[in-house]
């Protein structure tokens, strides 16, 4: 048997082998689907960065896991959240000088109940966590905080994001009264190499530290944002890039006088954009979009209110100059009914970025939290940290109606799932009435499935009245992105015989 033909047999072997470990790794696959039609399957491992959630000595944080169950997932897997220092420590215990790795702070025993840990105090780390298996599709986890008084006073939320290489965050701030930090985070055992890249109403902000930023691996770095430029920005729009590498990345807006939150990332840049659930008694809202590219954007502002979609009285439009991040106050534009934001090119698509900065309250009592862009609910979403007086659900429909899937998982400390169906008119929102498990204890998590219809955005707002602050949170609801698209294959030997 000569050389050549010994090869063709090792290689028929290796493409056999690949190809039967990539039917094992397909569990669910439909049966009758034909050969090279992709099929939607679980998620295998999902990575979560939690950032460091307050320095106040005051400070309570709780975190959540959530993983929904989910059909043809793996039978086995795990989850865990840690310090991120913790994962350096984890990756070389059991070598020589390897410490042993501290006590997870959550660490999920099964799909569809959720498990809580909390912290105290400024000390509290960020974290990193890794699901696998059947923990994997669909992961989420919630870290809310409260801080009793104090700069950033009230109820501080953020869903932990995974890591990425580019972020967008318009609504950010450096005036006097304001205290914004980036947070970045990286899981990874290299170093990470970040760019930050300020944009105010003027354009470009001139900075001689924001380039180049090396985060270690394991490590969290807080960017506080006036270090970067001399010039306060009542509107800031914030551009993190990663050189090399990736990080978990967002930002933590602290004012003196109206509280505080997270400000997550908005949606990839695009011609239209929806920001959900601008709560009902919402006493200032507003507007800040960017657009990155070299052509100005003009957008129709409409709000999505329960009845249908209405124009702003004297906000009909926005005018977005390339390179320059635009604001706009639009009062209090919901007048006592939940509203979503939706924005459309008035002519021809240009991509940008927004969030809304809404704040709760007046004079002392004031608190604030933002609404990014969103992607919408394409299959599943999930939030979780929900209780039974203190979560409202926001969902909108801002094009054809659709029908939705909400389910209540068990409680953290005890309950049964419940689920209910709502139909959501086009160009409308509702605060619907969300199901609570049937005997809660502890908090649970809310599942939103598109069953019909067209695009659906969703988000969840967290509120908490302390010493008669209205303290409030507000996280939307994308995909989980909880499936993959993988493509159904067979074996053809005979590729291995051309030439």
């Amino acid at each position: 048997m000569n050389r050549t033909t010994l090869s063709l047999i090792a290689a028929a072997t290796a493409l056999a082998a690949v190809t039967g470990f990539a039917t094992l790794e397909s569990p669910g696959a439909s049966g009758d689907s034909a050969a090279g039609t992709a099929a939607r399957l679980p998620v295998e491992r999902t990575s979560l960065l939690c950032p460091q959630p307050s320095t106040s000595d005051i400070a309570d944080t709780a975190y959540t896991s959530f993983t929904p169950v989910v059909e043809g997932a793996s039978g086995s897997g795990k989850a865990q959240l840690q310090a991120a220092t913790e994962e350096s420590a984890d990756s070389t215990a059991g070598k020589k000088g390897g410490g042993k790795p501290a006590k997870p702070v959550v660490q999920p025993k099964e799909p569809g109940k959720p498990v809580a840990g909390d912290t105290s105090g400024a000390d509290a780390p960020a974290l990193v966590g890794i699901a696998s298996g059947k923990f994997a599709p669909g992961w989420t986890v919630q870290e809310t905080t409260e801080v009793a008084a104090g700069n950033g006073r009230g109820l501080l939320g953020t869903n932990c994001t995974a890591p990425d290489t580019e972020f967008w965050f318009p609504g950010a701030s450096t005036t006097a009264a304001r205290t914004d930090y980036v947070h970045l985070t990286n899981p990874d055992d290299s170093a990470a190499v970040v760019d930050i890249d300020l944009y105010g109403k003027d354009g470009t902000l001139k900075s001689t530290v924001a380039d180049g930023i090396t985060v270690q691996p394991h490590a969290s770095e807080p960017i506080l944002l006036n270090t970067l430029t001399g010039d306060p920005q009542t509107d800031l729009t914030v551009h993190v890039s990663v050189r090399s590498g990736r990080v978990g990345a967002a930002v933590q807006a602290l004012d003196d006088k109206s509280g505080g939150d997270w400000l997550a990332a908005s949606t990839d840049p695009a011609g239209s954009l929806v920001m959900p659930g601008i709560p009902k008694d919402a006493t200032s809202v507003r507007l800040v979009a960017f657009a990155p590219g070299d052509t100005d954007a003009d957008l129709k502002v409409r709000l999505a209110s329960p009845s249908g979609l209405i124009t702003p009285a004297g906000n009909e439009t926005l005018h977005v100059k390339a390179g320059m991040t635009s604001a706009v106050d639009l009062g209090d534009v919901t007048r006592g009914e939940a509203g979503s934001l939706v924005l459309t090119p008035t002519g021809s698509s240009v991509p940008v970025v927004a969030a809304l900065r809404v704040v709760r309250g007046k004079g002392a009592d004031q608190e604030t939290a933002f609404i990014p862009a969103t992607a919408p609910v394409a299959a599943r979403a999930t939030v979780a940290d929900n209780s039974a007086k203190g979560s409202t659900l926001a969902v909108t429909a801002p094009g054809g109606g659709a029908r939705i899937k909400v389910t209540a998982s068990a409680g953290s400390a005890g309950g049964t799932a419940v689920s209910k169906t709502f139909t959501i008119k086009g160009g409308t929102t509702q605060n619907v009435a969300a199901p609570v498990p049937s005997g809660l204890k502890g908090t649970y998590a809310l599942t939103v499935e598109r069953v019909s219809g067209g695009p659906v955005y969703a988000s969840r707002m967290l509120a908490a009245t302390r010493e008669g602050v209205p303290g409030f949170t507000i996280q939307n609801l994308p995909d989980d992105r909880g499936t993959v698209s993988v493509p159904e294959a067979e074996q053809d030997l005979s590729v291995l015989l051309k030439q």
